[in-house]
């Protein structure tokens, strides 16, 4: 029975979750209230409230929540492959189609990222947090047992999953990006084989 009532409330916290998800893709994180998110959900104010403890504690469980499902989709990919190389194949190509197929998923982690605040006042942008480190701390995984093997060549790895990452994400933000997204991602891997071999 215990087990029924934890599932049945992480099921509800989950519809929650998306709820806030939407609405932050439909008015942005200043707009977005518990009244607007409690109506897409079609549930009451109140039962956000016992789930959650306002606004914010939703905002970051909704934060862990994006990142998690990002590495979920990044790592189910990269997992299948056996050699560094692979691996970072997989990891840029996981990244992009995740970008495209979740948009909405990623328009709501940008608006929580640049517009939420710590209990301190300090902008989640300017965090090194753990939940956003679990994709990064992926590929920097790949590429240091790549320079192990010896598959890769010496590099900086911070640096490198910098790049990697920037232009994983700048492929989403840019709006003059007019190549499909099969062209770029081979560019883009063609660009970081470069650096890393």
């Amino acid at each position: 029975m215990e087990d029924r009532q934890s599932f049945i409330t992480e099921a509800r916290r989950e519809q929650i979750m998306k709820a806030a998800i939407e609405v932050l893709r439909e008015v942005g994180y200043v707009s977005t209230s518990l009244s607007k998110i409690a109506k897409k959900a079609n549930i009451s104010t109140g039962l956000i409230s016992y789930h959650f403890s306002g606004k914010e504690d939703l905002m970051n469980n909704t934060l862990m929540y994006l990142v998690e499902k990002e590495w979920l989709f990044i790592h189910a990919r990269v997992g299948q492959k056996q050699t560094s190389i692979e691996k970072l194949k997989a990891f840029i190509e996981a990244s992009l189609a995740y970008q495209v197929i979740n948009r909405t998923n990623n328009i709501a982690l940008i608006e929580i990222v640049f517009n939420a605040r710590t209990p301190d006042h300090i902008p989640y942008y300017l965090l090194e947090d753990d939940e956003e480190g679990l994709v990064k701390g992926l590929l920097q995984e790949i590429l240091l047992q790549g320079q192990e093997s010896k598959e890769f060549g010496g590099f900086n790895v911070q640096v490198t999953a910098t790049i990697i990452q920037g232009s994983i994400a700048e492929s989403l933000i840019s709006s003059q990006n007019k190549m499909s997204l099969e062209d770029y991602s081979e560019e883009l891997i063609k660009s970081i084989l470069k650096i890393v071999k």
